[in-house]
């Protein structure tokens, strides 16, 4: 008797156990959907089964099935608690850790629907189905878990099946790491470095965020003894990788639908492409997810910083033709591309001299068409990206002379005399010390690699302005006192406004030249023909609209027929707008300054 009421016991408190779960994973009668992306690894679903009450009967949960029931959560990532855990805390800045808002990005799951920003003929066209396997590379820095997470391209399953592994590499791990960085290895068609920063105090809470993405299907942690930065970080994920293909990925992006198949096919078709999506942009701030145009390519100007540009009126004109035709683009972003394997080792990898973040981009970009390759912008691949003003971590040294010395080495080995034109627009990357170049000229004497007047030639011919004497470049900017007339990153048909004169071109070049006030393509345009009416950049077509003229130096600047003058008081809200002209405003006083380089 004694032994049923415990039999009895036992099964009560099992059958309570299974009613108890199935309320909590309900809500109003509905079962919550899992990231099918997300499976864990056999081993640890074997545990968490062996963890529960034998006399519970469970279906089976193999993480490779495809039938697998939804309602079954033990065989899927905890996502929700991963999130938690590194979670804000009561009161905290949620800007403070990533220089994003953390909290608008906790609140998103990991499969979130984003927009399809393809074009028609790019959803209708169908890809090769023997395409190969890549391993996907992600390198992280204090990031937030739930950006990370959505990284993770396996949320779009029709990719699923072409990506070998993941590696997640952090650019730091271990104890007195002054950035609570940590390094981990996911298998997965792509390998990536990654380090990341946790508020939380104890090393165990930082090891974590590696230790607990390494339990999903594919994903490996590669740990980093020491802070090694971008470029390192990224190679030693590629070293470990095991597809014939690399895809490389920041740790702050959203894989959108038919991500991977056109990239990888231009790969397979010529091993010396380099290819690379359309970089759309998810808010920093919000975190909604805005289409970019698809008629942009990477640029960059004398200071080596690099811009989007659109292609020019012919070459959009073509591609409205076919949509669908990739984009041959002088530099690449940096953040996201794919190569073959062997390719990118066979092109000497990342300069591994180079430092932390940045110039990376210019210097394979420059060894890849400089060495007989090609570099492509693919309209039919988009991943989302959070740009963000600031970086979450420090450079040893300052960021300026980081990039300053990484942009140096590039220069060095890869401009040959022109390398006077980027130090006669950054004068002061003369005297930061770069180090031994000589492994990067011996392997660009080893490739054969072309000439940089080849590059500026065949690839690059908008900055044939080089054939100048180097003492002969001029540079003209809109000054406002030590305020200057800047695009602040924003492209065309929107606005613009003044910022801190830096006196490196870029965004601040700015020419009155024909009684058009350009930059680059680009000119100050009126949208009404009204008082307070923002001033935008559009397109020049010689219209009315974009005509002005200095009423004198160091004075009005004013439209060429109408009494509108243009004025910077609202510049912190509105950008720049038109006004009824008044030689007594200092919002309203301008000088063009031509600097000889």
């Amino acid at each position: 008797m004694r032994r049923n009421v415990k039999l009895l016991l036992l099964f009560s408190m099992a059958w309570m156990f299974v009613i108890v779960y199935y309320l909590q994973v309900s809500r109003e009668g509905k079962m919550p959907e899992e990231n099918r992306a997300l499976r864990l690894k056999e081993s640890v679903t074997a545990t968490l089964e062996d963890a529960l009450p034998a006399a519970v009967s469970l279906p089976q949960a193999s993480v490779a099935a495809t039938d697998t029931d939804p309602r079954v959560s033990w065989n899927y990532f905890d996502e929700r608690g991963y999130v938690e855990r590194g979670g804000l805390k009561t009161g905290e800045d949620p800007y403070l850790r990533n220089k994003f808002n953390q909290q608008a990005s906790d609140k998103l799951p990991s499969n979130r629907a984003i927009p399809d920003e393809r074009s028609p003929m790019c959803r209708k066209r169908k890809w090769r189905t023997d395409l190969p396997a890549t391993s996907v590379i992600i390198t992280y820095h204090n990031e937030a878990r739930s950006t990370l997470l959505r990284t993770v391209p396996w949320q779009l399953l029709p990719s699923q099946h072409m990506i070998d592994c993941m590696a997640a590499v952090p650019y730091f791990q271990g104890a007195g790491n002054e950035n609570g960085g940590r390094t981990f290895r996911r298998r997965a068609s792509s390998s990536r470095t990654t380090t990341k920063r946790d508020p939380r105090s104890s090393e165990q809470s930082l090891a974590s965020d590696g230790l607990e993405l390494a339990k999903i299907q594919k994903v490996k942690v590669i740990r980093n003894s020491k802070r090694e930065g971008l470029m390192r970080s990224r190679v030693r994920g590629a070293d470990a990788a095991t597809a014939p293909v690399l895809t490389f990925l920041d740790s702050h992006c959203e894989c959108n639908v038919g991500w991977l198949e056109p990239l990888l096919e231009r790969v397979a078709e010529d091993k010396t492409r380099v290819v690379s999506p359309v970089i759309d942009v998810i808010s920093m701030d919000t975190f909604e997810y805005i289409g970019a145009s698809a008629d942009l390519r990477g640029g960059f100007d004398w200071n080596l910083v690099f811009k989007w540009e659109y292609l020019s009126g012919e070459e959009r004109a073509q591609r409205k033709k076919d949509p669908t035709a990739a984009i041959r683009t002088p530099m690449i972003a940096g953040g996201l591309f794919v190569i073959d394997k062997l390719y990118f080792e066979k092109l000497g990898k990342y300069d591994m001299m180079m430092d932390v973040w940045g110039g990376e981009n210019l210097e394979i970009s420059f060894r890849v068409w400089q060495c007989g390759g090609s570099l492509e912008i693919i309209p039919c691949s988009r991943v989302g990206h959070v740009f963000r003003k600031r970086h979450p971590y420090t450079f040893p040294g300052g960021s300026g002379n980081v990039f300053a010395r990484n942009t140096r080495r590039a220069a060095e080995v890869w401009m040959d005399e022109y390398k006077e034109y980027y130090y006669a627009a950054v004068p002061l990357a003369k005297h930061i010390p770069f180090g031994n170049i000589d492994d990067r000229l011996a392997l660009k004497k080893r490739l054969h690699c072309k000439s940089f007047k080849w590059y500026l030639d065949n690839v690059y011919p908008q900055l044939k302005q080089l054939k100048m004497p180097a003492s002969s470049v001029m540079m003209s900017v809109m000054r406002q006192g030590n305020m200057c007339l800047d695009t602040l990153g924003h492209l065309v048909d929107n606005t613009l406004g003044i910022f801190l004169c830096h006196n490196s071109g870029g965004n601040q070049e700015w020419w009155l030249t024909n009684n058009h006030i350009k930059h680059h393509d680009v000119c100050l345009s009126l949208s009404e023909q009204q008082v307070g009416t923002p001033l935008m950049m559009r397109f020049c077509d010689n219209s009315d609209n974009q005509k002005w003229h200095q009423v004198e130096t160091d004075g009005l600047v004013k439209h060429i027929r109408l009494s509108l003058c243009i004025d910077s008081k609202d510049y912190k809200t509105r950008g720049l707008t038109v006004e009824r002209c008044d030689s007594n405003s200092p919002s309203q006083r301008w000088s063009f300054a031509v600097k000889k380089l």
